[in-house]
């Protein structure tokens, strides 16, 4: 393995640099950790002030702020920015590189290179490696992941378009590292081929017995119940969608999902929570 190409690992606690491209301008490591800061928390989808605020209210670690099929109104985000304290991040286009060097200049927390917005470039993502700012990248299987780890993405998002898609790429992701977990070390070259993965970032994997970055669930998490198996599925943490808003009372709801991911193995609080945040359709 090249020593000029190794990746930090994962860990809760110490990080351990290598040579990383000399051209980032801030070290991999860092995004890593500023990343990992969102662990165990909700990301609310806002496309208002006020939805803004309310999810800041209700205890939300980020907000990521959307438009339907490209780059939010910079403008917005500002006025974002202003309204709440925590981490905004917003949305690029894949392969923008100029909606995500405008994203940074805004001075978002975090930028999320979109999949599900109208694509910029089919063939070729962000290189996240020549950005300040941590990068989120979604993924519906473990090869996609790994290779938007080697774009340089600190956080990944497995996506589905229903809570349904969610649930088997999430477990698709997760079982094929079981499966690479219990690989002897010569069996590990194959199955990084197999998945279309770079080797050194899937052998990280394998030791690790987990993604080497933070690992979120993204698409159709709208209640209580379904941010708990998220996280009893082994995410790090959940995108809540916009559709949350919809609810007569979008703050006690988006609350509620806010303590299930602190609480998703106590079920007494889970039965609490959704029915404190029953209120309204799902």
């Amino acid at each position: 393995m090249s020593t000029n190409s190794t990746l930090t690992l994962y860990t809760t606690t110490t990080t351990t640099v290598s040579n990383l491209t000399k051209t980032d301008p801030n070290p991999f490591p860092t995004k890593v950790k500023l990343a990992q800061q969102l662990t165990g928390g909700a990301i609310v989808h806002v496309t208002t002030v006020d939805q803004a605020k309310i999810a800041e209210s209700a205890g939300a670690s980020c907000i990521t702020v959307s438009a339907p099929s490209r780059m939010p109104d910079p403008s917005l985000i500002k006025q974002i920015q202003a309204s709440v304290p925590i981490p905004v991040m917003a949305k690029a286009r894949v392969g923008h590189f100029v909606e995500a060097q405008i994203l940074e200049a805004v001075g978002v927390d975090y930028i999320d290179e979109n999949e599900l917005l109208e694509a910029a470039d089919v063939s070729n993502h962000i290189n996240k490696h020549n950005f300040r700012v941590p990068f989120v990248c979604g993924c519906s299987n473990l090869g996609d992941g790994l290779m938007r780890v080697r774009e340089g993405a600190a956080m990944i998002r497995t996506q589905g378009n229903m809570f349904v898609n969610t649930v088997t790429n999430v477990r698709n992701v997760m079982g094929k590292i079981r499966v690479l977990s219990n690989m002897d070390e010569d069996e590990v070259f194959n199955f990084a081929k197999e998945i279309c993965a770079p080797y050194d970032v899937v052998a990280q994997v394998k030791q690790l017995g987990r993604l080497p970055v933070v690992h979120f669930a993204s698409g159709g998490i709208v209640t209580v119940a379904d941010a708990a198996m998220m996280m009893q599925l082994g995410c790090d943490g959940v995108f809540v969608d916009s559709d949350v808003f919809e609810c007569p009372d979008a703050y006690e709801r988006v609350r509620a999902i806010v303590q299930a991911v602190r609480n998703y193995n106590d079920v007494d609080m889970l039965t609490g929570l959704n029915l404190r945040g029953a209120e309204g359709s799902y």
